[in-house]
């Protein structure tokens, strides 16, 4: 983009994540998850449900946080939330919910 003097360029990925590199903590946050319910289920849940829970919770937080940002925020691009937005921060608060589920389940069992 150029008007007048002035010269400035983004690229698709500079668009999507606005600066945010804690934005790549949703993806890694649930790749742990997978690993560690993978490797760990058999021998105990309370590891997958911990970090369910956390990775749940900071992906809804974050996911949260963008969206009331790209709402404040008027410029020459202006962002919307979709329904596949919604479908993402629903999964994350659904992960937290059942991973808290796991650790209620396994802390009243002997």
């Amino acid at each position: 983009m150029s008007c007048g003097g002035f010269k400035d360029s983004q690229s698709g990925y500079d668009l999507a994540h606005g600066g945010h590199g804690s934005l790549w903590l949703i993806p890694l946050l649930m790749l742990a998850l997978v690993l560690i319910g993978l490797r760990f289920w058999k021998v105990s849940a309370m590891p997958f449900a911990v970090l369910g829970t956390l990775g749940g919770l900071v992906s809804a937080y974050l996911m949260n946080r963008e969206r009331v940002d790209a709402e404040q925020v008027s410029g020459l691009i202006q962002a919307r939330v979709t329904g596949w937005f919604w479908l993402g921060f629903v999964s994350a608060l659904g992960v937290a919910i059942s991973a808290v589920m796991v650790l209620l389940r396994k802390s009243r069992s002997p």
